[in-house]
């Protein structure tokens, strides 16, 4: 299996500092960081760490959780995944990601809706994303649409 990669650019001190993340494997883009703007409730414009967990893992569960429902015997027809990754400050200091939230509303052939609310789960926990962050509270809204 492949390994993919970013890079990051920063100049400067943390508050006053940017920087630039590069999706570079891809060459898909590249987006503006900051820390202020992270940490501030309007992003205005800039990415962040957790915005990319969130791409990440949103994306990576929707394709597990297409994978699963095959496997239950299910036909996925869409699955419409919101990941919402929330920082915090972290009381041993600095920041921490404090939990992700999952929220899945899927059209699926051929399974019911406790089939799907399974399968929603067991790719929760099937998800590389999701095994990758472990230790993070993941919670999951499942249901069909």
């Amino acid at each position: 299996m492949p390994t993919r990669s970013a890079h990051t650019s920063w100049h400067g001190t943390l508050n006053d500092g940017s920087g630039r993340v590069e999706l570079t494997s891809s060459g898909a883009g590249a987006y503006d960081v900051s820390f202020p703007r992270r940490a501030a409730d309007d992003a205005g414009g800039v990415t962040s760490p957790e915005e990319l967990i969130g791409a990440a893992h949103s994306s990576c569960y929707a394709m597990q959780l297409s994978a699963v429902i095959a496997e239950a015997g299910g036909t996925p027809v869409d699955l419409d995944v919101k990941a919402d990754v929330t920082l915090r400050p972290d009381s041993a200091g600095g920041f921490h990601i404090s939990g992700i939230a999952l929220t899945v509303r899927g059209t699926v052939e051929g399974l019911d809706a406790d089939g799907f609310l399974a399968a929603a789960e067991s790719a929760k926990t099937g998800c590389p994303v999701s095994k990758a962050l472990t230790g993070t509270t993941i919670t999951l809204d499942a249901a069909l649409a």
